[in-house]
């Protein structure tokens, strides 16, 4: 049967009536003419994990081809530390499958992601997203299977607080108007990220609001669908850039920041994983959780203090991965618990159709709920490098594929009690803790870095510059140092305000 592409939110789908996974240079250039397009713009993500932007005008036919064909020269140097500025041309190339219409732009634009490229032509070893390429690339080569991934992107939003209705203080999870104050920004943003190919599950309102110096601060969250991980990266990072602008427009600040003052809700940045095969989702088996799953979990437990290298890259992470909040800090799993490290949500495994119980009139729906499970892995943050991120959750999957004891792993570490309660000390000690600062992050991911340098996933290259990093900050005794001082914590919190 055809596919209707008719109520897609993304125009060019739409109108090319395909999904983007098929747009060929030809689709882009029909639609530029047929559309009144006069910019395109590239853009990529560079060593801040943020969005960079080049912007063409369409001087002619001819123009608009030699762009879409052969790309355009980059200063590597001025984007990643580890390009020498004597060797720094690069070649970024556009993707067709990620365009999308730049809602912010005054001009009618058409802007792509870009692939980076050496001067020979090659993809750069070292760059984010052929990194996310490579991990997922092995993961399959080695399982078989197909890796799929989603993130839960949490953020604040700080304006003046008027003083009408106020919301009650962390107390904010899906509230609606008028005491939180930002919901309309909140579908505003999604509508934009929706046209521009994010697949969007839902956005609301989140535990974290308070009002400080004048201000009131409304945490908001937007979660995606499971997609493959490449796009899933992708949709994280124009989200962020589309948030960003709007509140530009609006006049608001955004965060991003994992912590925002004490005895507040931080901002995490949850990663949703499944394993596909056939378009079949694997996790689960006969309504439990398969093998399959306990497999990739085990991966996670075994390769998770490194997994902060790239989920939690600046002092203030760690501000959040402290004891006896919802944040993990000790590395185990369990069902529906939300102070685990990996935890396996809800996932519609009950046997009776609750649609048709709410609903009288209708018939029996017979929908397929398994290809919802998920799990969940707690730890990351705003700061992450998404790219990297999603590449090191795909190589710890993998790797849970490759440990013979993989499944004893799983069931020492699953927990399905409340960890941090006085009759459960005893299970408490057997568990690893995550790291509490970059430089014992680094210190994990130079212990580990052999998993993901296997199979030339991640570089020695980016690896290093990654520890190098981290170390930098000096950060070993700094949460214990400033703990019991809010304005210590806030003038952090502000030089890693933009982090991300």
């Amino acid at each position: 049967m055809e596919q209707d592409f008719s109520m897609h939110a993304n125009p060019l789908v739409a109108k090319l009536q395909k999904p983007a996974s098929e747009f060929t240079k030809a689709d882009i250039v029909s639609y530029i003419k047929e559309n009144g397009i006069t910019m395109v713009n590239f853009m990529y993500p560079a060593a801040d994990g943020r969005l960079k932007t080049l912007n063409f005008v369409i001087n002619d036919a001819a123009y608009l081809d030699a762009i879409l064909t052969c790309g355009e020269r980059v200063d590597g140097s001025s984007l990643f530390p580890f390009i020498e500025a004597g060797s720094s041309d690069l070649y970024v190339i556009p993707r067709f499958c990620t365009a999308f219409i730049d809602p912010f732009a005054e001009q009618p634009t058409l802007s792509m992601l870009c692939s980076f490229f050496n001067k020979d032509g090659e993809p750069l070893e070292s760059s984010p997203e052929h990194t996310l390429r490579k991990a997922c690339r092995a993961f399959t080569e080695v399982t078989g299977m197909e890796f799929q991934a989603m993130g839960e992107l949490e953020y604040y939003v700080i304006s003046e607080d008027s003083g009408m209705f106020p919301a009650t203080d962390q107390r904010g999870y899906h509230e609606s108007a008028p005491y939180a104050k930002f919901n309309e920004f909140r579908t505003e943003c999604m509508a934009y990220i929706a046209q521009a190919g994010g697949q969007i599950k839902y956005g609301h309102s989140e535990v974290g609001n308070f009002t400080l110096d004048g201000k009131i601060y409304e945490q908001n969250e937007i979660e995606f669908l499971p997609v493959r991980a490449e796009q899933a990266a992708d949709q994280l990072m124009i989200a962020k850039w589309i948030i960003r602008n709007l509140a530009y427009q609006y006049g608001y600040d955004i965060t991003f920041a994992p912590k925002i003052t004490a005895g507040k809700a931080g901002s995490g940045l949850h990663i949703h994983m499944r394993i596909m095969k056939d378009g079949k989702n694997q996790m689960l088996k006969d309504g439990v959780l398969s093998e399959t799953a306990r497999k990739a979990i085990a991966g996670m437990m075994e390769l998770a203090p490194s997994i902060t290298a790239f989920g939690n890259t600046n002092p203030t992470s760690y501000f959040r991965l402290v004891p006896h909040q919802e944040a993990p800090t000790n590395i185990c799993w369990g069902d529906r618990n939300r102070s685990v490290l990996v935890r396996v949500p809800l996932g519609w495994s009950a046997k009776t159709d609750m649609c048709m119980i709410a609903n009288p009139l209708e018939a029996p729906s017979n929908y397929d709920t398994t290809q919802k499970q998920t799990v969940e892995m707690r730890s990351p943050d705003g700061s992450a490098d998404l790219y990297q991120l999603i590449a090191g959750l795909a190589v710890a999957c993998r790797c849970g594929f490759e440990m013979p004891d993989a499944l004893e792993i799983a069931d020492k570490t699953y927990v399905n009690v409340n960890i941090h309660k006085k009759e459960n000390e005893d299970k408490l000690k057997q568990l690893a803790q995550l790291p509490d600062s970059c430089v014992a992050s680094a210190d994990c991911l130079e212990k580990q870095r052999a998993a993901f340098e296997k199979y030339n996933v991640f570089s020695p290259a980016m690896i290093d510059g990654i520890i190098t990093k981290l170390r930098a900050y000096e950060d070993r005794t700094l949460r214990s140092e400033v703990q019991d001082s809010p304005e210590e914590m806030l003038k952090l919190v502000e030089k890693y305000f933009h982090c991300g």
